[in-house]
Protein backbone atom coordinates (compact mmCIF):
# COMPACT_ATOMS: atom_id res chain seq x y z
CA UNK A 1 0.00 0.00 0.00
CA UNK A 2 0.82 3.66 -0.65
CA UNK A 3 0.74 4.52 2.70
CA UNK A 4 3.18 1.79 3.81
CA UNK A 5 5.59 3.33 1.37
CA UNK A 6 5.50 6.85 2.71
CA UNK A 7 8.57 7.78 5.15
CA UNK A 8 8.11 7.77 8.95
CA UNK A 9 10.32 10.59 10.75
CA UNK A 10 10.14 12.10 14.43
CA UNK A 11 9.23 15.26 12.39
CA UNK A 12 5.73 15.89 11.27
CA UNK A 13 5.95 19.54 9.47
CA UNK A 14 9.18 22.16 8.24
CA UNK A 15 9.29 25.45 9.05
CA UNK A 16 11.25 28.12 6.87
CA UNK A 17 11.74 30.98 9.01
CA UNK A 18 12.83 34.13 7.23
CA UNK A 19 12.83 38.19 7.71
CA UNK A 20 9.44 38.69 6.27
CA UNK A 21 8.31 41.87 3.33
CA UNK A 22 4.83 44.52 4.03
CA UNK A 23 2.24 43.18 2.46
CA UNK A 24 -1.49 44.55 2.10
CA UNK A 25 -3.12 45.25 5.31
CA UNK A 26 -2.88 47.48 8.05
CA UNK A 27 -1.42 45.98 11.40
CA UNK A 28 -3.33 48.49 13.71
CA UNK A 29 -0.09 49.27 15.52
CA UNK A 30 -0.90 53.24 15.11
CA UNK A 31 -4.22 55.19 14.99
CA UNK A 32 -3.48 56.78 11.99
CA UNK A 33 -2.05 54.22 9.36
CA UNK A 34 1.11 55.29 8.24
CA UNK A 35 1.26 52.74 5.72
CA UNK A 36 2.27 49.30 5.75
CA UNK A 37 6.40 50.05 4.42
CA UNK A 38 6.59 52.40 7.58
CA UNK A 39 5.48 49.89 9.93
CA UNK A 40 7.44 46.98 8.54
CA UNK A 41 10.32 49.06 8.91
CA UNK A 42 9.28 50.45 12.16
CA UNK A 43 9.53 46.97 13.32
CA UNK A 44 12.85 46.12 11.98
CA UNK A 45 14.72 49.28 13.26
CA UNK A 46 12.75 50.28 16.45
CA UNK A 47 10.82 52.69 17.36
CA UNK A 48 14.04 55.01 18.92
CA UNK A 49 14.15 58.64 18.03
CA UNK A 50 17.25 57.63 16.61
CA UNK A 51 16.11 55.56 13.68
CA UNK A 52 13.54 58.05 12.48
CA UNK A 53 15.21 59.26 9.77
CA UNK A 54 16.49 55.73 8.52
CA UNK A 55 12.50 54.21 8.84
CA UNK A 56 11.50 57.47 6.46
CA UNK A 57 14.65 56.30 4.06
CA UNK A 58 14.05 52.96 3.59
CA UNK A 59 10.26 53.17 3.88
CA UNK A 60 10.68 55.36 0.64
CA UNK A 61 12.31 52.63 -1.28
CA UNK A 62 9.46 50.52 -1.21
CA UNK A 63 7.36 52.97 -2.47
CA UNK A 64 9.00 52.38 -5.38
CA UNK A 65 7.39 49.47 -5.38
CA UNK A 66 3.49 50.55 -4.32
CA UNK A 67 4.68 50.19 -1.02
CA UNK A 68 4.93 46.33 -0.38
CA UNK A 69 7.01 44.20 -0.96
CA UNK A 70 7.20 40.30 -3.18
CA UNK A 71 9.25 37.98 -0.42
CA UNK A 72 6.16 37.08 1.61
CA UNK A 73 5.15 35.67 -2.20
CA UNK A 74 8.55 33.60 -3.05
CA UNK A 75 9.01 32.30 -0.04
CA UNK A 76 5.47 31.25 -0.63
CA UNK A 77 6.23 29.74 -3.58
CA UNK A 78 9.22 28.09 -1.99
CA UNK A 79 7.65 26.74 0.64
CA UNK A 80 4.59 25.23 -1.76
CA UNK A 81 7.81 24.27 -3.47
CA UNK A 82 9.37 21.97 -1.41
CA UNK A 83 5.96 20.57 0.01
CA UNK A 84 6.05 18.86 -3.32
CA UNK A 85 9.03 17.64 -3.92
CA UNK A 86 8.98 15.90 -0.24
CA UNK A 87 5.67 14.44 -1.06
CA UNK A 88 7.19 13.06 -4.38
CA UNK A 89 9.77 11.60 -2.32
CA UNK A 90 7.45 10.16 0.22
CA UNK A 91 7.50 12.52 2.84
CA UNK A 92 4.25 13.96 4.04
CA UNK A 93 5.39 17.30 5.71
CA UNK A 94 3.11 20.27 5.47
CA UNK A 95 5.85 23.39 4.81
CA UNK A 96 4.74 26.75 6.83
CA UNK A 97 6.73 29.93 7.18
CA UNK A 98 7.55 32.34 9.59
CA UNK A 99 8.71 35.41 9.40
CA UNK A 100 10.47 37.54 11.47
CA UNK A 101 8.84 41.30 11.01
CA UNK A 102 5.64 40.67 9.31
CA UNK A 103 2.68 38.25 9.35
CA UNK A 104 3.03 35.61 9.24
CA UNK A 105 4.92 35.97 12.09
CA UNK A 106 6.97 32.82 13.65
CA UNK A 107 5.07 33.26 16.81
CA UNK A 108 1.40 33.26 14.50
CA UNK A 109 3.12 30.41 12.18
CA UNK A 110 4.03 28.01 15.57
CA UNK A 111 0.32 28.46 16.95
CA UNK A 112 -1.38 27.67 13.51
CA UNK A 113 0.64 24.21 13.44
CA UNK A 114 -0.36 23.36 16.86
CA UNK A 115 -3.83 23.92 15.94
CA UNK A 116 -3.19 21.77 13.30
CA UNK A 117 -2.35 19.12 15.92
CA UNK A 118 1.71 18.98 14.24
CA UNK A 119 3.74 18.65 17.69
CA UNK A 120 7.58 18.49 16.32
CA UNK A 121 8.77 20.47 13.27
CA UNK A 122 12.03 21.21 11.26
CA UNK A 123 13.37 24.29 10.65
CA UNK A 124 15.47 25.94 7.78
CA UNK A 125 16.64 29.73 8.08
CA UNK A 126 16.51 31.59 4.66
CA UNK A 127 19.21 32.59 4.72
CA UNK A 128 22.90 31.47 3.23
CA UNK A 129 25.75 33.04 5.24
CA UNK A 130 25.36 33.17 8.93
CA UNK A 131 25.88 36.28 11.61
CA UNK A 132 24.33 37.09 14.36
CA UNK A 133 21.50 38.78 12.50
CA UNK A 134 20.93 35.69 10.60
CA UNK A 135 21.32 32.53 11.79
CA UNK A 136 21.50 32.74 15.77
CA UNK A 137 18.79 35.69 15.50
CA UNK A 138 15.85 33.00 13.71
CA UNK A 139 16.58 31.04 16.20
CA UNK A 140 15.91 32.98 18.98
CA UNK A 141 13.01 34.51 17.67
CA UNK A 142 11.88 30.73 17.41
CA UNK A 143 12.61 30.19 21.13
CA UNK A 144 11.03 33.31 21.95
CA UNK A 145 7.62 32.75 20.13
CA UNK A 146 7.82 28.85 22.16
CA UNK A 147 8.05 30.34 25.39
CA UNK A 148 5.33 33.03 24.92
CA UNK A 149 2.69 30.12 23.50
CA UNK A 150 3.70 27.61 26.83
CA UNK A 151 2.87 24.23 25.32
CA UNK A 152 0.84 25.79 22.39
CA UNK A 153 3.61 25.18 19.92
CA UNK A 154 5.33 22.45 18.90
CA UNK A 155 8.78 21.17 19.48
CA UNK A 156 11.49 22.71 16.95
CA UNK A 157 14.63 21.50 15.93
CA UNK A 158 17.15 23.70 12.90
CA UNK A 159 18.88 22.02 10.16
CA UNK A 160 22.61 23.13 11.31
CA UNK A 161 24.38 22.03 8.22
CA UNK A 162 25.52 25.31 6.37
CA UNK A 163 24.60 25.42 2.87
CA UNK A 164 26.59 28.46 1.43
CA UNK A 165 28.33 26.27 -0.99
CA UNK A 166 26.32 23.60 -1.22
CA UNK A 167 26.36 22.06 -4.78
CA UNK A 168 22.44 22.89 -4.77
CA UNK A 169 22.93 26.47 -4.15
CA UNK A 170 25.55 26.93 -6.43
CA UNK A 171 24.05 25.38 -9.03
CA UNK A 172 20.80 27.37 -8.65
CA UNK A 173 22.74 30.72 -8.28
CA UNK A 174 25.27 29.85 -11.21
CA UNK A 175 21.69 28.88 -13.67
CA UNK A 176 20.28 32.46 -12.87
CA UNK A 177 23.61 33.86 -13.90
CA UNK A 178 23.05 31.69 -16.80
CA UNK A 179 19.40 32.69 -17.61
CA UNK A 180 20.16 36.62 -17.49
CA UNK A 181 23.69 36.56 -19.66
CA UNK A 182 21.75 34.49 -22.31
CA UNK A 183 21.52 36.80 -25.14
CA UNK A 184 25.36 37.44 -24.20
CA UNK A 185 27.78 36.47 -26.81
CA UNK A 186 30.81 34.04 -25.63
CA UNK A 187 33.16 36.81 -25.88
CA UNK A 188 31.05 39.26 -24.30
CA UNK A 189 30.54 36.97 -21.27
CA UNK A 190 33.75 36.27 -20.60
CA UNK A 191 34.80 40.05 -20.86
CA UNK A 192 31.81 41.13 -18.29
CA UNK A 193 32.57 41.50 -14.78
CA UNK A 194 30.90 39.18 -12.20
CA UNK A 195 29.91 41.02 -8.65
CA UNK A 196 28.51 39.41 -5.93
CA UNK A 197 26.69 41.17 -3.33
CA UNK A 198 25.20 40.80 0.37
CA UNK A 199 23.60 42.42 2.93
CA UNK A 200 26.28 44.60 5.00
CA UNK A 201 26.82 44.05 8.58
CA UNK A 202 28.20 46.27 11.29
CA UNK A 203 32.49 44.87 11.09
CA UNK A 204 32.08 44.37 14.74
CA UNK A 205 29.40 41.31 14.15
CA UNK A 206 31.48 40.04 11.38
CA UNK A 207 34.25 39.44 13.36
CA UNK A 208 32.46 37.09 15.39
CA UNK A 209 30.83 35.13 12.88
CA UNK A 210 31.47 33.38 9.81
CA UNK A 211 29.52 35.58 7.32
CA UNK A 212 32.83 37.25 5.51
CA UNK A 213 34.55 33.98 4.96
CA UNK A 214 30.80 32.21 4.20
CA UNK A 215 29.70 34.54 1.50
CA UNK A 216 33.29 34.78 -0.32
CA UNK A 217 33.32 31.28 -0.16
CA UNK A 218 29.80 30.81 -2.49
CA UNK A 219 31.02 34.06 -4.53
CA UNK A 220 33.87 31.82 -5.51
CA UNK A 221 32.14 28.60 -5.88
CA UNK A 222 29.71 29.91 -8.08
CA UNK A 223 32.32 31.23 -10.18
CA UNK A 224 34.74 28.52 -10.32
CA UNK A 225 31.25 26.68 -11.74
CA UNK A 226 30.86 28.64 -14.36
CA UNK A 227 34.93 29.27 -15.31
CA UNK A 228 34.95 32.76 -14.21
CA UNK A 229 38.45 33.63 -13.37
CA UNK A 230 38.31 37.29 -12.13
CA UNK A 231 35.51 38.73 -9.97
CA UNK A 232 34.49 40.97 -7.48
CA UNK A 233 32.28 41.26 -3.79
CA UNK A 234 30.48 44.23 -2.63
CA UNK A 235 28.77 44.45 0.08
CA UNK A 236 24.87 46.82 -0.05
CA UNK A 237 21.92 48.32 1.72
CA UNK A 238 24.14 49.24 4.66
CA UNK A 239 23.17 52.90 6.93
CA UNK A 240 24.55 55.95 6.08
CA UNK A 241 27.63 55.35 8.82
CA UNK A 242 31.28 56.27 9.17
CA UNK A 243 33.30 54.12 6.82
CA UNK A 244 35.07 51.50 8.43
CA UNK A 245 31.83 50.42 10.49
CA UNK A 246 29.96 48.44 8.69
CA UNK A 247 31.57 45.91 5.73
CA UNK A 248 32.98 47.43 2.80
CA UNK A 249 33.65 47.72 -0.28
CA UNK A 250 29.90 48.88 -0.99
CA UNK A 251 28.47 47.09 -4.17
CA UNK A 252 28.60 50.78 -5.98
CA UNK A 253 31.98 51.28 -5.46
CA UNK A 254 33.06 47.70 -6.97
CA UNK A 255 31.28 48.62 -9.97
CA UNK A 256 32.69 52.14 -10.38
CA UNK A 257 35.98 50.21 -10.13
CA UNK A 258 35.38 47.56 -12.83
CA UNK A 259 34.42 50.26 -15.35
CA UNK A 260 37.68 51.87 -14.27
CA UNK A 261 39.73 48.49 -15.00
CA UNK A 262 38.66 48.36 -18.53
CA UNK A 263 34.78 46.06 -17.91
CA UNK A 264 32.02 47.03 -20.45
CA UNK A 265 29.31 45.08 -18.65
CA UNK A 266 28.69 44.11 -15.11
CA UNK A 267 26.76 40.66 -14.09
CA UNK A 268 25.31 41.85 -10.46
CA UNK A 269 24.84 38.72 -8.68
CA UNK A 270 23.22 38.89 -5.09
CA UNK A 271 24.20 35.92 -3.47
CA UNK A 272 22.84 36.73 -0.06
CA UNK A 273 19.42 36.88 -0.67
CA UNK A 274 17.10 33.87 -1.60
CA UNK A 275 14.27 35.97 -2.95
CA UNK A 276 13.90 38.69 -4.37
CA UNK A 277 12.16 41.65 -2.32
CA UNK A 278 13.04 45.16 -1.88
CA UNK A 279 16.64 45.51 -1.08
CA UNK A 280 17.26 44.01 -4.23
CA UNK A 281 14.88 45.50 -6.21
CA UNK A 282 15.71 48.96 -4.94
CA UNK A 283 19.53 48.65 -4.02
CA UNK A 284 20.21 46.72 -7.21
CA UNK A 285 18.09 47.26 -9.47
CA UNK A 286 17.70 51.72 -9.32
CA UNK A 287 20.86 52.68 -7.55
CA UNK A 288 23.20 50.01 -8.97
CA UNK A 289 21.87 49.98 -12.22
CA UNK A 290 22.51 54.00 -12.05
CA UNK A 291 25.92 53.73 -11.04
CA UNK A 292 26.31 51.17 -13.78
CA UNK A 293 24.38 53.41 -16.46
CA UNK A 294 26.73 56.50 -15.23
CA UNK A 295 29.99 54.24 -15.50
CA UNK A 296 28.67 53.26 -19.45
CA UNK A 297 28.55 49.64 -18.49
CA UNK A 298 25.81 47.07 -19.64
CA UNK A 299 23.51 46.46 -16.67
CA UNK A 300 22.51 42.37 -15.81
CA UNK A 301 21.59 41.40 -12.67
CA UNK A 302 20.73 37.79 -12.48
CA UNK A 303 17.81 36.48 -10.24
CA UNK A 304 18.12 35.08 -6.48
CA UNK A 305 17.54 31.61 -6.45
CA UNK A 306 14.46 31.23 -5.41
CA UNK A 307 12.25 28.42 -6.41
CA UNK A 308 15.12 27.15 -8.53
CA UNK A 309 15.15 23.25 -8.56
CA UNK A 310 18.33 23.21 -7.95
CA UNK A 311 17.82 25.00 -4.82
CA UNK A 312 14.63 23.70 -3.69
CA UNK A 313 16.29 19.73 -4.59
CA UNK A 314 18.79 20.94 -2.09
CA UNK A 315 16.37 21.91 0.50
CA UNK A 316 14.55 18.43 -0.16
CA UNK A 317 18.10 16.61 0.41
CA UNK A 318 18.57 18.91 3.63
CA UNK A 319 15.15 18.14 5.25
CA UNK A 320 15.14 14.03 4.15
CA UNK A 321 18.32 13.32 5.28
CA UNK A 322 17.30 14.85 8.92
CA UNK A 323 14.16 13.03 8.99
CA UNK A 324 15.44 10.22 7.88
CA UNK A 325 18.18 10.54 11.35
CA UNK A 326 20.79 12.25 9.71
CA UNK A 327 22.91 15.49 11.13
CA UNK A 328 21.76 18.47 9.20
Amino acid sequence: MESEQRMSSEFDSVLMVGFGGPTRGCCRKFDDCPGEAFCFVHNVVGGRASSADRIREVSAHYEHFGGVSPFSFFSQKQAGALEMVLESGGIEAPVYVGYRFWTPFVKESLAEMHRRGLRRTLAIVLAPHRAKVSFEAYRSEVESARKELGGEAPEVEFIETPWFDHPGYVEATAGRIRQVTGGMTEEQFRSARLIFSAHAIPVSMAKVSPYEEQFAGTAARVAEFLGKEKYGIGYQSSPDVPPGTWLEPDVLDVIEEAAGQGAKDVILVPVGFICDHVEVLFDLDVEAKEKAEECGMGFFRAGTVGSHPSFIAMLHDLVSDRMAGGKS
